[in-house]
């Protein structure tokens, strides 16, 4: 976490959190979702209009990427200083980029090692690492079809709608709250 978040974090301790304001989907892309983007439905919905802007500023997917993490109850958010912006997913927490020697690294740039892998019932595929669980990217699966084909991932079945629990993170916060 960035030194200029912790001071702010220490100097406003009392900032309320923030809900359905940022998004991450399936390929590892940041949305801001305005009131419009939020009315228009849920972030995993699919409709029109709900997924938000996507987040093109460098400088700040850099940012974001160095102050995300999870809660203790697997919610995860990103710290933007004093506070913290919780984090719609399409998928999962984390997307993988599968490199050409099979080894991975996060839609942040962060590389991890491949503890596990799961198929869903659509065809996706996820990785769990230390790092958390991770959706393989669809531009990789040529790559991650390789590193099956050589025993290096032996994927379970697994249901999609299975996966927040069995590894501990929540799809929508704001759904959450909203209960």
């Amino acid at each position: 976490m960035d030194d200029i978040v912790k001071q702010a974090m220490a100097k406003w301790p009392n900032v309320p959190n923030c809900y359905g304001w940022l998004g991450l989907d399936a390929r590892g892309n940041w949305y801001l979702r305005d009131d419009r983007a939020q009315a228009a439905g849920a972030f995993q919905s699919g409709l029109a209009g709900s997924k938000g802007s996507l987040l093109t500023h460098e400088k700040l997917m850099d940012f974001i990427a160095r102050n995300y993490l999870p809660d203790d109850a697997g919610q995860w958010f990103f710290q933007n200083g004093p506070q913290r912006v919780y984090v719609e997913l399409q998928a999962a927490p984390l997307v993988w980029r599968v490199q050409p020697d099979h080894t991975v690294k996060d839609h942040l740039g962060r590389a991890a090692k491949v503890q596990g892998a799961w198929l869903d019932e659509a065809g996706h595929l996820y990785l769990a690492s230390t790092a958390g669980l991770g959706l393989v990217h669809t531009q990789d699966m040529g790559l991650a079809a390789e590193a099956v084909e050589l025993g290096l991932w032996q994927p379970q079945a697994a249901m999609q709608c299975d996966l927040p629990g069995q590894f501990g993170f929540v799809k929508s916060p704001q759904a959450l709250q909203n209960k």
